[in-house]
């Protein structure tokens, strides 16, 4: 595949980087391990024993862990595309 200025497989090696650091973000969202907490780490309310229960290794109570979803999650800000109107910038 013609990369422009880029070596063989640097496109590839970008497109694999992307996805690499994607699934490592994934991976760090995907919840709670270890040993479930009766109390909430931020307000030290109780946590219900069935939600103890359903997810295992839980450390906030409901209402921390709906504030903390709202918050946006920083993306990473590296454009990997390479396009000539990125390189113009």
């Amino acid at each position: 595949m013609a990369g422009g200025w880029s070596r063989d497989g640097a496109v590839n090696e970008q497109i694999e980087a992307s996805i690499a650091e994607e699934l490592e973000r994934m991976r760090a969202r995907r919840g709670p391990m270890g040993e479930s907490l009766t109390h909430c780490a931020e307000c030290d309310e109780p946590i219900p024993e069935p939600r103890r229960r359903a997810i295992p290794g839980v450390k906030l109570c409901i209402d921390c862990q709906a504030e903390r979803d709202l918050r946006p999650v920083p993306r990473g800000g590296i454009n990997r595309r390479g396009s000539k109107d990125s390189q113009l910038k």
